[in-house]
């Protein structure tokens, strides 16, 4: 199976005539300009993910992208930042953890809030870190100017990999608090007292579920 590689880069573009152009510049200094860029949802890398050095990437390439874009205007300050954890299950199985942020606060309150999330993921999955890296910028827009700041995990390989792509095992056990709000849910549910008889005003037919 082939491991999947990536690195992780920042971008600012405080120049922008409106917000789309200036995500448009970012995207070019980030190197994606000439890529087709999938946003990725989720907090789990493929497994087997390896940090890399950044390298140009071909034109029209589908490319995976885990991304945080933080916009400001006019004087105004923005920060986004990307972050990922090797780590491991209880059970031993390595796997890889992403996390992203955008704030209105500087650079040094978005590391730490970025910092705090990657490890409130690590907590709910039961994941013991291992090694973990960070990227975090900070834009200013330009008076009567659009800014965004754009940090991004980028894994140019993993959509044309998809064939090759080991995953992991089932886990036996949810987290405790991922658990404790289903017991709880259930108490609730078994623990309602039955709904009042809906009744037809003037009528004594039962319009109950």
């Amino acid at each position: 199976m082939s491991a999947t590689s990536g690195w992780l880069m920042t971008a600012v573009a405080p120049w922008g005539e409106n917000a789309e152009d200036a995500l448009d510049q970012a995207l070019v200094d980030l190197g994606l300009g000439d890529v087709r860029y999938v946003p990725m949802q989720g907090a789990m890398l493929p497994l087997g993910f390896q940090a890399i050095p950044p390298r140009p990437l071909p034109m029209g390439s589908l490319v995976e992208c885990h991304v945080a874009s933080a916009y400001a205007w006019n004087g105004s300050s923005a920060c986004a930042g990307v972050a990922y954890a090797m780590a491991r299950t209880p059970e031993g199985e390595p796997c890889t953890v992403v996390a992203t942020i955008t704030t209105a606060t500087d650079f040094e309150e978005t590391t730490l809030l970025l910092r705090r999330n990657l490890q409130r993921r690590l907590a709910s999955r039961d994941l013991e870190v291992e090694s973990f890296d960070l990227a975090v910028d900070e834009v200013t827009a330009g008076r009567d100017h659009h800014g965004v700041a754009v940090a991004a995990l980028i894994l140019p390989d993993s959509l044309s990999n998809l064939g090759n792509q080991r995953t992991g095992p089932v886990r036996k056990s949810m987290t405790r608090s991922a658990q404790e709000a289903i017991d709880a849910a259930q108490r609730r549910v078994d623990t309602k007292a039955p709904a009042a008889r809906a009744m037809r005003p003037g009528s004594r037919t039962d319009f109950s579920l």
